[in-house]
């Protein structure tokens, strides 16, 4: 797992007040840059990602997306890792994954996997 290849994913009240802010600090919109009255985004600065997210969840997470996330859920689950939730797909060889963990402070931790 890359740990450089990660974002913010951060649930928020009103997309276009959270978006406008993200924008003043230098952020630009990188993926779902489509009608955001889907309520989501993905906002980009550097190497800087931040996902803004409006009645998706209630927490606000920190997602790593590892190349390979089948590799990090099988490590972390002999690790006797508990999860809160792991998709159908990651027990398929191929395809876009995704599972979530929890620190022992109840920080919510997605790895998500969008390709093969």
């Amino acid at each position: 797992m890359n740990p450089n290849n990660h974002s913010l994913s951060l649930a928020v009240k009103d997309i276009h007040a959270s978006k406008t802010f993200y924008e003043k600090l230098g952020f630009e919109p990188v993926e779902g840059t489509g009608p955001i009255e889907n309520n989501w985004i993905i906002m980009k600065k550097g190497h800087s990602l931040i996902g803004l997210f409006q009645d998706m969840f209630e927490e606000n997470i920190i997602t790593f997306n590892p190349t390979d996330a089948r590799s990090v859920y099988k490590d972390l689950k002999n690790k006797d890792v508990t999860f809160l939730m792991e998709s159908d797909s990651i027990h398929e060889k191929k395809g876009p994954c995704h599972f979530c963990i929890e620190d022992p402070d109840g920080n919510q931790i997605l790895f998500d996997q969008h390709n093969d």
